[in-house]
């Protein structure tokens, strides 16, 4: 895959955890063969000058504020990052600019995506809004990556545009424009 994404330029490589396990399973083991597992993607991306790092979901294993702390612990910061998507941090109750204030330093990307945690459900699209029309504070986040002059990616990321495509992301660039560049600048 990184081969491929090579050809056109790509550097970073996201990296999602298994589904969560059933509560039969040893939770212990299955998190230690996952992040040394994390840790040699890390080196193999590394060695084909990328950057690797977790992206977190709902209904996965690095999901709750502890499981995700538990990763980037259980990993080299050298080799193994952090591309956190906001709003399933959000849905998995966690604080989101603490969070990212926490792993600053493993940051290689973010999804910055909203969300609304009334009703959620397992499938959880219906929980995500456009930036500004959810729950989650994005001027402190921006304030944590300026706080560590942050010059990477920050991908708008939509699961569901409830206006159309178009209208999502118009109204997503007025939300950065309007709100976001004034922290960051």
């Amino acid at each position: 895959a990184m081969t491929f994404l090579a050809d056109f330029g790509a550097k970073h490589l996201v990296v999602f955890s298994p589904s969560r396990r059933p509560a039969t399973a040893d939770i212990e083991t299955d998190f230690k063969v996952m992040c040394d597992s994390f840790n040699a993607i890390g080196e193999l991306a590394s060695g084909m000058g990328f950057r690797a790092g977790l992206h977190n979901h709902l209904g996965q294993m690095a999901e709750s504020s502890a499981e995700v702390d538990r990763v980037m612990s259980l990993t080299d910061p050298k080799l193994f990052h952090f591309s956190p998507d906001t709003a399933h941090l959000h849905l998995a109750g966690i604080d989101v600019a603490p969070c990212l204030d926490k792993h600053k330093s493993r940051i290689m990307l973010l999804d910055y995506k909203d969300a609304k945690r009334a009703g959620l459900a397992k499938d959880f699209r219906p929980n995500i809004y456009d930036l500004g029309d959810g729950e989650i504070d994005f001027p402190a986040c921006h304030r944590v990556l300026k706080s560590m002059a942050y010059k990477g990616w920050i991908v708008v990321d939509l699961d569901i545009a409830r206006n159309g495509p178009r209208a999502s992301y118009v109204r997503c660039g007025e939300y950065v424009v309007k709100t976001l560049e004034p922290v960051y600048v």
